[in-house]
Order: structure tokens, then C-alpha cells, then sequence
């Protein structure tokens, strides 16, 4: 998948509201052949399970430890942003049809208070914290969809952003295997005929 230029034709992402400065990041694109509606859809409804080697990868990430339920630790058959939001992540946006946000602090000091809204999450700025924002977001091109994913981390000082930056080396390759992996489970899902059963992605 090749990365597309945004045309200022296009709305400013809702990504920029909650994350306007960042130090790491990636971005990743598919088009889709199918209409808005069912690529959102999809994109709420993907699971674990249709995502290729999506639990193979999280399990080396938590070095095959078994945890609690976590994006990291997800069951195979619920819908994976429904895991994201119970265990950790903000849903920070959702423009129906249009782009859906998700953030989560990835580095905090010890005993820190975690941002429980939207608002705490933007407003988090003290030193010591690392704030991780995802977001999926369609263009519609009326038989078809672009498709994205923007993935953007912004640590509040040198030391946590040199924290962040060794741990980012180390799980940079995977992560962005993961997330064109996660977009073409949910090219598959939103192009699939109505009716037929999703296919799981190879563990």
C-alpha cells in the first residue's frame, strides 16, 4: 500500500485537534471498493481473528505472558476497537462515516492520574507522560473509499520522549505490519458479498 497525498479539497483531520504536534509516527492507506457506510462499519466490526498475524505479533510484544484483556491480549471474535475502548484506550472522535480517534498515554509517572475524557486528553501536557492517538479515516470517492490510519505519539519531555524513542525502535517494524495488515482485514470485511461469513487472517 502507497501512501496518498491529502487534497486540501478534504476536511482537516479530527487527528490534529488532539495531537497538533508529534515526534513518532506512521501513516497507512488501502482503497476500498465499497461505500462509506459499510467501510465504517467494517472498521468498527474488524476483529482480532480476520487481522493476519495480528495475535502472533501481540503475543511476542507482551513476550507470551498471558494478562488481562488488552489490545495486546484481545479475544479473537469482538470486535477489536470494542477491546481498545474497555481496556485503556479514549474514544476521542467519532464523525460518523467520516474518521474515528482513539488516544491512550503510553508513558506516565508513577500514580499519575489517567485522562478519563476527551477534553483531560488533549489538556495533558505535564512532564513525564508519552500520549499515543490512532485515527481510521475515510475519503469517500463514491464507488470506492481511501481508507487511512495515522498513528501519532507525542511525549511532554526529553526524558520520556528518549523513553519512548528505544521502545518505539524495537516494536516500529511490527506495529506498522499490524496496521496495513488491519486495513486490508477491513478492506476484506467492507468488500465481502452481504450474507458471507468474514475469513479469519492467519494467526
Amino acid at each position: 500500500m502507497r501512501p496518498v497525498a491529502m487534497t486540501n479539497m478534504n476536511p482537516p483531520s479530527l487527528l490534529d485537534e488532539f495531537a497538533p504536534a508529534r515526534q513518532f509516527g506512521e501513516f497507512h492507506t488501502v482503497r476500498v471498493r465499497a461505500a462509506a457506510d459499510k467501510v465504517y462499519r467494517a472498521i468498527k466490526d474488524v476483529t482480532a481473528a480476520e487481522i493476519t498475524f495480528f495475535r502472533t505479533l501481540t503475543w511476542i510484544r507482551r513476550f507470551g505472558r498471558p494478562g488481562p484483556e488488552s489490545i495486546l491480549n484481545a479475544p479473537a471474535r469482538e470486535p477489536l476497537l470494542e477491546v481498545a475502548t474497555r481496556t485503556g484506550f479514549l474514544l476521542l472522535a467519532d464523525d460518523s462515516h467520516r474518521e474515528l480517534v482513539l488516544g491512550t498515554v503510553v508513558i506516565a509517572p508513577e500514580g499519575a492520574q489517567r485522562p478519563a475524557t476527551p477534553d483531560q486528553f488533549k489538556l495533558l501536557a505535564g512532564p513525564g507522560f508519552a500520549k499515543a492517538t490512532i485515527n481510521f479515516r475515510l475519503e469517500d470517492e463514491g464507488e470506492t473509499c481511501l481508507l487511512s490510519t495515522e498513528t501519532r505519539v507525542q511525549a511532554t519531555d526529553a526524558r520520556s520522549r528518549r523513553r519512548f524513542a528505544m521502545y518505539w525502535f524495537a516494536i516500529y517494524p511490527g506495529s506498522a505490519f499490524i496496521r496495513r495488515m488491519w486495513l486490508r482485514a477491513i478492506k476484506r470485511r467492507a468488500e465481502r458479498p452481504e450474507g458471507r461469513a468474514s475469513r479469519p487472517g492467519r494467526l
